[in-house]
C-alpha cells in the first residue's frame, strides 16, 4: 500500500499537479494600488472640484458688477431692488416694497442671482 501512494505521488509530481505552497500570499504593494488612486482623485476634481471653482468665480463676477436699480433675489428668496452697494461694509440695501418703499440691508453674500429682463421673460 506504501508502495501505490508512493506511485501516485510521484506521477502526480512528475506531471505537474502538486505544487508547493506559499505559506501566506503577500498583500498587494503601494505601487499596484497608486494608479487607481491617482484616477480617482483626477476624476474628483473634474467631477466636483473644477465645477465648484467656476460656481464661485462667476458669484464673485456677478457681486462685484452689482450696482443700483438691479433686480437681485436673496438666498431666501427675497425679491428686491438693490439701491445701494457698501462694498467695504459688504452691505446692500435692497427696496422691498414699491408702494411703502421698506427696504432691507443684507450682506453682498446674500445675494443668489441677479434678474435680468430675459429671465422675467422665460418666467412667464
Amino acid at each position: 500500500m506504501i508502495f501505490f501512494q508512493f506511485q501516485i505521488a510521484s506521477l502526480l509530481a512528475a506531471s505537474g499537479l502538486v505544487f508547493a505552497q506559499d505559506a501566506a500570499p503577500e498583500p498587494p504593494g503601494l505601487g499596484s494600488m497608486l494608479p487607481g488612486l491617482i484616477a480617482i482623485m483626477v476624476f474628483f476634481y473634474f467631477l466636483i472640484l473644477r465645477p465648484q471653482k467656476n460656481k464661485e468665480r462667476a458669484m464673485q463676477e456677478l457681486v462685484s458688477n452689482l450696482k443700483e436699480k438691479d433686480r437681485v433675489v436673496t438666498i431666501g428668496g427675497i425679491h428686491g431692488v438693490v439701491t445701494n452697494v457698501q462694498r467695504d461694509r459688504e452691505e446692500v440695501t435692497l427696496r422691498v416694497d414699491e408702494s411703502s418703499g421698506a427696504k432691507l440691508r443684507v450682506s453682498l453674500s446674500a445675494i443668489a442671482r441677479v434678474v435680468t429682463d430675459e429671465n422675467k421673460t422665460e418666467g412667464s
